[in-house]
């Protein structure tokens, strides 16, 4: 019997392989459908007022062994304790995962998180912003993480960052 049909083994494989390719190419290319992905590029990762306050910190921080990181969720700084029900743990790290520190102070050695800073502006008025305040002091306050809050102004005191920071600066 496979004396008749081995004249058709090329045909046999060369479709095998067709049917493969189309596979692999269903796989791999788009359907007909169009996929949107509707990103846009942000130009700036601060603001100019949070810009301004950074250039005050890098400063008080040049001659110390720390760095500032931005824009740092606070999901990766704080964790939801273990020991509690699923349920109540993905709800506590829902409340956490969405939400940013302005700035993250760390030791450059080995960048061990020694605080975060709020950048407070006008926002902070809102009644949403000022519930979302209370969570974020409540939830550092029970982790002890020391959180500074600063008012946004025109202009900043390099004297006075540098002496709301000195306690955490050790």
């Amino acid at each position: 019997m496979t004396q008749y049909l081995e004249p058709y083994f090329p045909v046999f494989a060369l479709l095998i392989a067709l049917v493969v390719i189309v596979g692999a190419l269903k796989l791999f290319l788009p359907s007909g459908k169009v996929r949107s992905f509707p990103y846009q590029r942000i130009e700036t990762l601060f603001t100019p007022a949070e810009r301004s306050f950074l250039h005050v910190l890098d400063q008080v921080l040049a001659p110390t062994d720390y760095r500032v990181f931005g824009k740092i969720r606070i999901a990766d700084v704080l964790k939801v304790k273990s020991g509690i029900n699923r349920s109540d743990w993905q709800k506590a790290f829902n409340r956490i995962s969405a939400k940013h520190f302005d700035f993250v102070i760390c030791r450059s050695s080995d960048l061990a998180i020694i605080a975060a800073i709020e950048l407070d502006d006008k926002s902070h008025q809102k009644r949403n912003r000022k519930e979302r305040d209370v969570f974020v002091d409540k939830a550092t306050e029970a982790a002890g993480f020391p959180l500074v809050r600063v008012r946004c102004s025109n202009r900043y005191s390099q004297e006075e960052i540098a002496e709301l920071l000195a306690p955490y600066l050790v």
